[in-house]
């Protein structure tokens, strides 16, 4: 899930980027960070559906 929202900040980013638009707050460079920001948190295990691996006892 956290996956998708990164995509779509990448999305939104390119379009602000080729458009030349930017708010006072929101940048392609803030939307891209944001964006790194959620793939980190995807490739931490958080957003998944199943719980972490964990080892056998």
């Amino acid at each position: 899930m956290v996956a998708i929202v990164a995509a779509v900040l990448f999305g939104l980013a390119l379009i602000f980027e080729l458009a030349g638009y930017s708010v006072s707050v929101v940048t392609p460079t803030t939307l891209s960070t944001a964006g790194l920001l959620c793939i980190a948190l995807h490739l931490a295990g958080i957003g998944t559906s199943r719980p972490a691996r964990r080892g056998r006892r």
